[in-house]
């Protein structure tokens, strides 16, 4: 590395440090350690997805989620329970991933689905004329 990168990232860690100093100031620090634990979980998820992820299966994670994140942090999570629970053998690639979308998106189609039931002799015409002549 050049003289010149390492004083860049100098700089950037600097001005990282200072505005972290100057957000608990002004937080009152209870807000910073939610921060910080969500950024490790977030790094946690990462490092797991790194190392489950065909690179191929990784950058079409990325794609679906520019276009829908819901989507794609159930994916994650299912990846993830996946993995913990030792059901991957080996990387997941882009056709199991889109086996594993297939399955996510069937299940929220499951549950979104709406059930309408219609009562049996309810309400007739005349029904409706006496409430709206209702005086």
């Amino acid at each position: 590395m050049a003289d010149s990168d390492l004083e860049a990232i100098r700089q950037a860690r600097r001005q990282e440090l200072q505005s972290q100093q100057g957000g608990d100031k002004s937080g009152g620090g209870g807000g910073g350690q939610d921060e910080e634990r969500k950024n490790a979980e977030a790094q946690q998820r990462t490092s797991i997805l790194s190392q489950i992820l065909d690179p191929a299966a990784a950058d079409r994670l990325g794609r679906i989620r520019l276009v829908k994140a819901s989507r794609a942090e159930d994916v994650e999570n299912r990846l993830i329970n996946l993995a913990r629970s030792g059901q991957l053998r080996s990387r997941v690639t882009e056709e199991q991933l889109k086996d594993i979308l297939t399955a996510v998106n069937e299940q929220q189609q499951e549950a979104e689905k709406v059930t309408v039931q219609r009562r049996k002799g309810g309400w007739d015409d005349d029904d409706l004329d006496d409430l709206l002549n209702e005086d």
